[in-house]
């Protein structure tokens, strides 16, 4: 017969409209993910993986219980609120909005939380220096190695020399990429123009306000601007600029030329390997905050998507293995 505790526990999460396999694990991990996108898809996917690789696999000793805001910023505490109602051992927080929310919302819950796919968690306060991890809270940055970017943007387009970026004002993220950029670009030869755009629906007009003013694009991981990929895209196609995206899928595609972009599955193994030392016994605390390697990264371009746009393949990267099929 089923405790009442247990059947209790399983008329609760019901009721938070979790999956009952919630209440029957020994630990449960929550997943509060900002929306549905091959890159957070990747992290999730390889958190759960290198879990199940250190012995901690999903139905034996733990259950997910996820749960997604759509990307709507105004529905983070709604679901990191859900998710607290699940008794966690451990909530792993994906983005930064999703995980500045979760650190606010779960102040004095005893819920440790790590977190993923943040590019600067000591400029979103999460943790206090990039070797220090908070008292409940560290995680696996995805933040680019910029001076590995522009160095693959300068073989890329040897011509090029005003860099444009376009970047969400109100997102931690998208500043610290800005401020990354600025600060290497001058090594590599290239002016930054920045562009502001804090809503979607003026991409079309903001893009088209770089014709004559930028040779290149960069487009960061950005929240906003990565979902609307396909609209930058279009506008900067109709005034021929090139876009470097930090994301593959849109130049497998064929909407960009070339990406260069971490590996958003290594992120997730990173947070994987946190949430397993936890797990193992460490305390969050003693648990310093992991950034991608260089050779996280990985190029790809498109040939197609150049040639329409009026440019050539360098010599020096006709060899690169990076070509689009």
């Amino acid at each position: 017969m089923y405790s009442r505790r247990l059947i209790t526990g399983f008329i609760a999460a019901l009721a938070l409209g979790l999956a009952p396999s919630a209440v029957l694990a020994a630990d449960t991990i929550a997943i509060a993910q900002f929306g549905p996108h091959p890159q957070l898809d990747a992290v999730v996917k390889a958190f759960k993986a290198e879990l199940a690789a250190e012995g901690y696999s999903e139905g034996d000793k733990i259950t997910f219980v996820e749960s997604q805001a759509n990307f709507d910023a105004s529905l983070i505490p709604q679901m990191v609120t859900k998710l607290e109602g699940s008794s966690p051992k451990l909530m792993l927080t994906i983005t930064t909005p999703v995980s500045q929310g979760a650190k606010q919302l779960l102040a004095g819950s005893n819920i440790p939380v790590i977190f993923a796919a943040v590019t600067d968690p000591v400029s979103a306060k999460l943790v206090p220096a990039w070797d220090k991890a908070d008292k409940m809270m560290t995680g696996a940055s995805d933040l680019q190695d910029i001076d590995a970017v522009l160095t693959f943007t300068r073989k890329l387009f040897p011509d090029a020399k005003r860099l444009a970026i376009p970047y969400n004002p109100g997102e931690d993220n998208d500043l610290a990429a800005v401020k990354l950029v600025k600060e290497n670009a001058p090594k590599h030869g290239f002016e930054v123009v920045e562009l502001g755009i804090d809503n979607t629906t003026d991409i079309p007009i903001r893009i088209a306000s770089l014709s004559g003013k930028a040779d290149v694009m960069y487009l960061p991981a950005s929240n906003l601007l990565q979902p609307a990929a396909p609209a930058v895209a279009a506008a900067a196609q109709t005034i021929k600029l090139p876009i470097v995206n930090a994301s593959q899928d849109v130049a497998e595609k064929g909407l960009v030329p070339p990406s260069f972009e971490v590996d958003y599955s290594k992120v997730g193994t990173n947070a994987g390997k946190l949430a397993g030392a936890f797990l193992g016994g460490k305390a969050i605390s003693d648990l310093p905050p992991v950034k991608p390697a260089y050779e996280d990264h990985h190029a790809l371009i498109n040939e197609k998507v150049m040639t329409d746009l009026g440019f050539s393949i360098p010599a020096d990267l006709k060899d690169c293995n990076c070509f689009a099929k």
